[in-house]
């Protein structure tokens, strides 16, 4: 099963990348972030052979999940965002989140983000009871360690890296879960994420915010996982600020 997940920065603004991920890398499960439309505006017809279950809004957050095998829906978090959503395809749970942005240590945002990865962290807890299997893809907004921001010097205490932020996703992840690029790539400073303005993409100055997670009963099964840079430094459109990160494991859609 080959799974991808893309931070879109609104889906119909995107549906050339989309359709260049799509056709290039074939995945059996896409997750869409940021998608920035209300749920009946979606895209439908461009991801023909996919089912679709999307949680959208008007002008920002919303997210997807395209599947090649139909499955059930599954509310994640009840949110007046729309930030995560779930997907059942045989025995695996498929998560697909977009954290919130944050803002500066002590703010309202700061706070919103922090409880929103409690919430979350309880909810998988609750999941885990019923799922063994779990796959959680998503724009986490958390460069997780260091070696995840192209100047850890410059940027440390800014969104993304605040201590707090790093230490709320551990804990997420210690319930049972890894971080399957870091997993199969330990020493590997790549970025998902580049800011539009300075030429940072250009420049690598980039953060790796955008993850793949599976529970700790999936990893014998995970092949490769790995970054599509290439789509973000194409200058045949206007790309997202985050590229798709793709993962392979050793299961059949069923």
């Amino acid at each position: 099963m080959k799974l991808a997940t893309f931070n879109v920065n609104g889906i119909r603004s995107r549906i050339e990348e989309v359709n260049r991920l799509l056709n290039q890398v074939q995945p059996d499960v896409v997750g869409l972030q940021e998608i920035k439309c209300e749920t009946s505006l979606f895209p439908y017809e461009s991801f023909a052979g996919y089912y679709c279950s999307v949680s959208g809004q008007k002008g920002y957050n919303g997210v997807a999940i395209c599947s090649r095998v139909q499955g059930s829906p599954l509310e994640i978090l009840n949110e007046v965002e729309s930030r995560s959503i779930g997907y059942v395809i045989g025995g695996l749970l498929i998560v697909n989140v977009y954290a919130p942005h944050g803002d500066a240590r002590g703010t309202p945002k700061f706070v919103q983000k922090l409880n929103w990865f409690g919430k979350l962290r309880q909810r998988l807890q609750e999941l885990l009871t019923t799922y063994s299997s779990i796959v959680i893809m998503g724009d986490f907004n958390v460069a997780l360690e260091d070696i995840d921001v192209w100047d850890p010097l410059l940027l440390k205490d800014t969104v993304g890296t605040y201590a707090e932020e790093r230490e709320e996703m551990l804990k997420l992840m210690e319930i049972g879960f890894v971080d399957v690029f870091r997993y199969l790539n330990p020493n590997a400073s790549e970025y998902t994420w580049w800011d539009y303005t300075s030429g940072r993409a250009k420049r690598n100055q980039g953060l790796r915010i955008d993850y793949i997670l599976v529970s700790e009963n999936l990893l014998p099964s995970v092949r490769e996982c790995h970054i599509l840079r290439d789509l973000r430094v194409e200058k045949s459109f206007k790309p997202s600020d985050h590229v798709p990160v793709v993962c392979t494991l050793d299961l059949l859609p069923t």
